[in-house]
């Protein structure tokens, strides 16, 4: 029952992300691949536990590591993605913010009608 409920709610997260990735607003993109990358975190947390899906700690003193521990390197390596994702997320949103200032906008289908960048158009002249 517990895998079913696990299932069921990263089906949900990724079916969110996927909807936000497909809408015109900028930053509702962003989100949405935040929280794809999120849910993929998730995943990879809830595979790293035992068969029984009741992990723990893989260092107990004195007692031997048996088939229910967790397994402590998919748990660094999700903490290091999670690290990771902040900062793309918080650079994604500042470059969002800077195109923004820009162009004036930041619906998606606006800024490909507009052909060419802001970049362009700023002379340090």
């Amino acid at each position: 029952m517990t895998e079913f409920v696990l299932a069921v709610a990263l089906g949900i997260l990724v079916a969110v992300g996927t909807f936000l990735v497909l809408r015109r607003d900028l930053v509702r993109v962003v989100w949405g691949v935040a929280i794809i990358s999120q849910s993929a975190n998730v995943y990879l947390i809830t595979m790293g536990f035992g068969p029984t899906g009741s992990g723990t700690a893989p260092v107990i003193a004195g007692a031997a590591a048996g088939p229910g521990t967790a397994d402590p390197l998919v748990q660094a390596l999700v903490l290091t993605a999670i690290v990771i994702g902040f900062g793309t997320t918080a650079f994604a949103l500042v470059l969002t913010y800077r195109l923004y200032e820009e162009n004036g906008t930041i619906d998606l289908e606006e800024l490909a009608a507009s052909g060419a960048p802001a970049s362009e158009e700023v002379s340090d002249d």
